[in-house]
């Protein structure tokens, strides 16, 4: 990882902002985004801390988006049943005046993984431009705080990781499983009846 943040650290603020975009259009298998921020940080503590932040929160983004488009592709895997309720999630929360925007930011300001979130998004086919704002504000801000205090979080995440993967691994596969979970969800049923209810995937009928 040192080579890595080596590498694209002597680009300054380009080269980071590559790297997570990279970073964030892969499904599985990354560190936090905050830790590599941080590390640039600790690396050079000439780069400014709000700049970072921003160009972190647009690089993250950039990279979810891609992610997202790229998510699309399993819809196609995906009954017409579960399609025609994943539908019905996506209108509902397109008439919340604050539906996608909410749930993207809570999402990025906290430590749940947005990879998921992405990934469902793309298999509704999300359109909503508040989906974007709400994850780069929430990205924003959370990268800020991360970064100003990595002083004293920063060492003890990279011993984690630098142990083993088991933590990335812990977090890619409950993802999975959630994702999974998310679009067996009935919403159809759970929007208008208000009563939680599954849509079986093929395999389970067989």
């Amino acid at each position: 990882m040192e080579e890595i943040l080596e590498m694209f650290g002597k680009l300054s603020y380009l080269g980071i902002f590559f790297l997570l975009i990279a970073m964030n259009a892969s499904p599985i298998l990354m560190p936090p985004t905050w830790i590599v921020l941080s590390s640039f940080y600790a690396i050079d503590p000439a780069l400014n801390i709000l700049t970072l932040s921003i160009v972190g929160a647009t690089g993250a983004l950039i990279g979810r988006m891609i992610l997202m488009y790229i998510s699309r592709f399993f819809r196609r895997f995906i009954g017409t049943e579960r399609k025609s309720s994943l539908d019905t999630l996506a209108d509902f929360m397109k008439k919340k005046k604050y539906g996608y925007f909410s749930a993207s930011f809570l999402f990025a300001i906290t430590p749940l993984p947005s990879n998921m979130l992405f990934m469902a998004y793309g298999i509704m086919r999300a359109k909503n431009i508040s989906l974007f704002a709400g994850f780069w504000t929430g990205r924003a801000i959370a990268y800020y705080v991360m970064i100003s205090l990595s002083t004293v979080t920063l060492k003890p995440f990279l011993e984690l990781f630098d142990d083993s993967l088991t933590g990335i691994l812990v977090t890619d596969i409950s993802s999975i499983v959630m994702i999974v979970v998310f679009a067996c969800i009935n919403w159809n049923k759970l929007i208008t009846e208000k009563k939680l209810g599954f849509v079986k995937p093929k395999f389970w009928r067989l």
